[in-house]
């Protein structure tokens, strides 16, 4: 699976994802300051005039979600992220991680993003700038997040890869585990793409035999699992998962799925 992020920005599997992740980032800086870390943190924000109008993908996502009434809580919250960068209206702009988290770090937080992409790492060094918390660093993002994991207790961790390599699934099985069993204090999210449960099954499998103990699964199915060359839907597999996680997850996973999904579209969070 090819996965050029400014072809995909805004969809829906972009709206689970930070919706998540502005959610969980609350809940960690409410304990003290907080580092994150993102194995592969993308440009950090999107043109979706640009390859996000051929893919349409964000007209099915975002766009619906600015348009939508009755928006719940951490649904509203991406909403008024994405108004941040449009204050003129619309949503021609889209953030990535790197922009939701540095937009609110205070002053003793952190945020390092990780990109491999040359020219992508030049985007999002430019997209940082203006955040003296928060920078970018080149190179592999799974060494790199678990070597920096380990010099900054209790981290949260993102891992988004783009799964254009055919080791993607257990390489961030292997570090989401490794980085939590070296520190019970940290948290990894990790977002998938859903196209066939063998092999989410197998990313699960794996993840378990690393030694991951405490993890929450949530999926938003958009379609049947029936097509694997298609993203039928997405999960975020939350390792040391805080309190509140699960209500959290379905609140988001419902309405994406309810909203944005096929006849027969479905949400499911569990503890694995």
């Amino acid at each position: 699976m090819n996965y050029r992020h400014s072809f995909h920005a805004g969809n829906f599997a972009d709206l689970v994802k930070h919706a998540l992740v502005l959610w969980l980032l609350e809940r960690r800086r409410a304990t003290g300051a907080v580092t994150v870390l993102d194995t592969h943190a993308g440009a950090g924000v999107y043109d979706l005039a640009g390859d996000a109008v051929r893919s349409k993908e964000a007209e099915a996502g975002i766009v619906r979600l600015m348009a939508a009434d009755k928006r719940p809580p951490l649904i509203e919250a991406l909403a008024r992220a994405v108004k941040e960068l449009n204050p003129h209206g619309g949503a021609n702009l889209y953030p990535g991680s790197p922009l939701l988290v540095a937009r609110r770090l205070d002053r003793d937080d952190r945020y390092v993003g990780f990109e491999l992409n040359p020219p992508v790492l030049e985007l999002l060094t430019e997209a940082l700038t203006p955040f003296p918390q928060a920078s970018a660093r080149g190179g592999d993002g799974y060494d790199q997040a678990r070597a920096e994991a380990a010099r900054s207790p209790g981290a949260f961790v993102l891992i988004d890869p783009p799964f254009e390599r055919p080791d993607d699934y257990i390489r961030a099985a292997d570090t989401a585990a490794a980085i939590v069993r070296a520190d019970p204090r940290s948290m990894v999210a990790v977002w998938t793409p859903l196209k066939d449960m063998e092999t989410f099954d197998g990313f699960l499998r794996r993840l378990d035999e690393a030694g991951a103990k405490r993890v929450l699964v949530a999926e938003a199915r958009l379609r049947p699992l029936t097509n694997p060359m298609k993203m039928n839907g997405c999960a975020m597999v939350i390792l040391n998962p805080p309190a509140g996680a699960e209500e959290a997850a379905r609140q988001v996973c419902d309405w994406v799925a309810a909203t944005l999904g096929d006849a027969g579209a479905k949400a499911e969070v569990w503890m694995a």
